[in-house]
């Protein structure tokens, strides 16, 4: 048509077409890997920064910036659960709460070990440093799902919150933490005002990370299970990313990489998920 027509319109709208083509085959592949019961579920994902002080927690504001930016692209709805900023900068903690189809099928890739190899803006002389934070993402738990929680097994502890949040945080315990005794699990939720809610989100976060760690428990059985809490340090990493002496983010487990570090930074990380399920799915 389009040498009859004499006009490279048709080969331009081809191209286009195909290229929607291939993005909507690889949306469904990847849909049809996520087969599991929790991967259509909304994720709650958690950053803590390893030893190293104010690098590493710079480092986990960085990743915790990354992800905020990937759920706005993805039309995802995100919600800072609680955060725990730093002293001088970066933060401590974060839980951040990502809703939309598949949120967590999609997340489950990103839970391990982040690297970070830089010069660091917090050393005067102006050396490389390398940085290491955890992430670790657990499906949210809905009605579908019953979580049985035993008042008697909890130690709720309400304190001041840290950080911004006006006069109200000065005066008020509003921060909830709550310790399931027989996990040793802990969580805390400090970002509304009210006590209630914080209560409300911490006892949502307890739920997850319980639904997870029969999920755990479920597969170790199976022998199927891999470690998403390895130590955050040196030989663990599921991720580098070098900003000195070259340019580079690689993933360790399907070995894709990419030269884009910025492009990576402000929340395009499709390539590395889309690369590990597809990997994942290959080895099973």
């Amino acid at each position: 048509m389009s040498q009859e027509e004499e006009s490279s319109g048709v080969i331009s709208e081809l191209d286009a077409e195909s290229k929607k083509l291939l993005q909507n085959i690889k949306s469904l592949e990847l849909r049809g890997i996520m087969a599991a019961p929790e991967d259509k579920k909304d994720a709650i994902l958690t950053i803590h920064p390893g030893a190293g002080g104010t690098e590493s927690q710079d480092w986990a504001e960085m990743l915790m910036r990354m992800y905020l930016r990937w759920s706005d692209k993805n039309n995802f709805i995100s919600e800072v659960l609680d955060l725990l900023p730093g002293e001088e900068a970066g933060i401590k903690s974060v839980t951040i709460e990502i809703k939309g189809s598949h949120a967590f099928g999609y997340l489950k890739a990103e839970s391990g070990v982040h690297r970070l190899v830089r010069i660091s803006p917090f050393d005067a002389s102006g050396r490389r440093h390398t940085s290491f934070a955890s992430v670790f993402v657990v499906p949210e738990v809905d009605e579908e799902i019953e979580i049985d929680i035993n008042l008697n097994d909890l130690r709720i502890d309400t304190y001041r919150a840290s950080g911004a949040g006006g006069q109200h945080v000065n005066r008020t315990d509003s921060a909830v933490r709550i310790t399931h005794i027989p996990s040793n699990i802990v969580v805390t939720c400090q970002s509304e005002r009210s006590q209630h809610k914080n209560k409300a989100n911490a006892m949502k976060i307890l739920k997850a990370r319980l639904y997870q760690k029969k999920l755990e428990e479920e597969r170790e059985k199976k022998q199927k299970l891999e470690d998403a809490k390895t130590g955050i340090s040196w030989g663990n990493q599921i991720r580098s990313y070098v900003f000195h002496p070259y340019n580079m983010v690689k993933d360790h487990r399907t070995d894709y990489e990419t030269s884009d570090i910025q492009r990576v930074m402000d929340g395009e990380i499709e390539d590395f998920i889309n690369a590990f399920l597809l990997d994942k799915d290959e080895i099973k």
